[in-house]
């Protein structure tokens, strides 16, 4: 049992030793960012190869993504945390997202010099929060992973502080995100105001509690379930709350917006997932109309407002809204729908990260913006960066051949699945 509790906690032990290291090699040698490389490398490599253990570990004991999610018997850690398929492919994918902005984002750390060791150690931070959010096997423990992630993430949008849409970036995402960080605790407050319990699992947990117990009234328990998908709906994005997405993307350092992007995007819809599908599943009948309402706005609104975009941030922001309102397609088929899920996030965030990480070569990894017409004649000046940049984009908008196109055809037939053939349609 020691071994196994020390498996689960190894990627966040490694990467808060990778943040410690990177900063006090800074304070004590100043030797500057080819010290850091290798310290972060070697921790986000470490927390990679820690989650594919977890993985192998969860497939000696049985158990898919969605089987291990809803039946987690003896993968409990503790009341907080869970290790199972889930929480272990969502470590692969948010580490190997880390890494990636890392690789992107290296111009602009060898560029900001001593500071650049804090912006690492911020990411790394973040990725912890993310993870823990994925895991969680309780809603405290999901609020404190937020908000570690949430934290850092608010720090990192303004770190080019020399630039005004800099600051303005960071405040927009600190208010709002704040907010909406409230609101998620109170729709949590009145889930364990109704049940007694904050925890997913557990012959007390909610999930445990709404199957065997008949409410009186489900008048607190609705109006929290709506809380938390409002809460959580800000940090993935969806319509109507994007608002902060096009102007904080724009403002922060373009170096590491596709990590802030991707990496919340997994996090968000892993803890979405786990909370609709497994504490509330009873309650399908009552959120499932809602998640598909939302779909259907980010998807309407995602596309639309990206087509009037001048700014390729802002209009990867707005594309970002749309493809939210595609993954809460297979939200609605509840645990079902986490394969499909799964591969659209994945392949999404590689996706994203990719054409951030074009975006940084074109304008520069710190700018705060890049207009559309920067991309005219890039095919002439640089061909292979096109070339790349096509395939992200076509990718994305779903094009046959292309990862996209398999992941929106996994989600809606996981949509269709669950009879709502009506919103499969509206979103294809």
């Amino acid at each position: 049992m020691d071994n196994f509790s020390l498996l689960a906690i190894a990627p966040e032990v490694l990467l808060t030793i990778g943040a410690i290291a990177v900063l006090g090699v800074e304070v004590i040698w100043a030797k500057g960012h080819r010290t850091w490389a290798p310290i972060a490398a070697v921790s986000v490599l470490g927390a990679i190869v820690a989650s594919v253990a977890q993985w192998n570990h969860v497939q000696e004991v049985g158990g898919s993504l969605h089987y291990s999610l809803a039946n987690p018997s003896g993968q409990i850690i503790t009341p907080m945390l869970s290790m199972d398929a889930f929480s272990a492919f969502g470590g692969i994918a948010i580490f190997a997202v880390t890494g990636l902005a890392l690789a992107a984002a290296w111009e602009l750390v060898a560029r900001l010099q001593t500071r650049g060791a804090e912006l690492v150690s911020l990411i790394l931070l973040a990725a912890i929060g993310l993870h823990l959010m994925a895991s969680s096997a309780n809603l405290v423990m999901l609020f404190l992973g937020l908000e570690v992630a949430s934290i850092s993430l608010y720090v990192v949008a303004g770190f080019t502080r020399h630039r005004v849409t800099a600051d303005e970036s960071a405040m927009k995402y600190f208010l709002l995100g704040s907010f909406a960080s409230a609101i998620l605790l109170y729709g949590i407050a009145l889930v364990f105001a109704a049940t007694g319990s904050t925890s997913i699992y557990g012959a007390t947990g909610v999930a445990a509690t709404l199957d065997t117990v008949l409410l009186r009234s489900d008048g607190v328990l609705l109006a929290g379930i709506a809380l938390i998908i409002v809460g959580l709906g800000f940090k993935i994005s969806a319509a109507p709350f994007h608002q902060w997405a096009p102007d904080v993307y724009q403002g922060a350092p373009t170096g590491v917006v596709g990590f802030m992007a991707a990496g919340v995007k997994i996090a968000g819809f892993a803890a979405m997932a786990r909370v609709l599908s497994v504490a509330l599943g009873t309650q399908a009948d009552d959120w499932a109309p809602a998640i598909a309402v939302l779909a259907v706005a980010s998807v309407l609104i995602g596309s639309v407002m990206a087509i009037a975009q001048s700014d390729i941030k802002r209009m990867l922001a707005y594309s970002g809204v749309a493809h939210a309102g595609f993954m809460l397609t297979a939200i609605v088929a509840g645990v079902e729908g986490i394969p499909s899920l799964w591969f659209y996030l994945a392949t999404y965030a590689i996706q994203l990260i990719g054409a951030f990480a074009v975006v940084g070569v074109v304008g520069g990894s710190a700018a705060g913006g890049s207009a559309i017409d920067d991309y005219a004649g890039l095919g002439e000046r640089a061909p292979k960066l096109a070339v790349a940049f096509t395939i992200f984009m076509l990718a994305m908008g779903g094009i046959p051949l292309t990862s996209g196109f398999i992941g929106k055809a996994g989600v809606f037939s996981a949509a269709i699945s669950a009879d709502y053939l009506w919103l499969a349609i509206v979103a294809l």
